[in-house]
């Protein structure tokens, strides 16, 4: 599955961005998905992960509360609402595809190139 994440932006603090994540092939719905992110010189780190039918999400400590993952799967889409932003979320945001809900990025087997998160105080 080949993945393209796109939305990301220069926002203030406490404003909101929607990220989005296409997925290609037609076998979307098979996948878990995740979004991670990682900051200059950090780590890439757990945002949040929805399972296959979108029933079960999970989230970060840092972000529970302020962001939403959902996916549309007859779109093929998977997205993360982001809200009350703060500058510690500066970050370049990537999705991910995998077997199971996890929050270690090996557990992924498919990545999109990223995209810039950039919030300014």
């Amino acid at each position: 599955v080949q993945l393209q994440a796109s939305g990301g932006g220069l926002v203030q603090a406490g404003g909101s961005l929607r990220l989005s994540c296409a997925a290609s092939g037609r076998t979307f719905s098979s996948y878990v998905m995740g979004w991670f992110r990682q900051a200059p010189g950090k780590e890439r780190e757990f945002v949040a992960a929805i399972s296959r039918s979108g029933s079960s999400t999970y989230y970060a400590d840092s972000v529970k509360g302020r962001f939403t993952i959902s996916r549309d799967n007859a779109k093929n889409t998977v997205y993360l609402q982001m809200n009350s932003l703060k500058p510690e979320d500066t970050a370049v945001y990537f999705c991910a595809a995998g077997l199971s809900v996890s929050a270690l990025p090996w557990a992924y087997g498919y990545w999109g190139q990223g995209t810039q998160v950039t919030v300014s105080s």
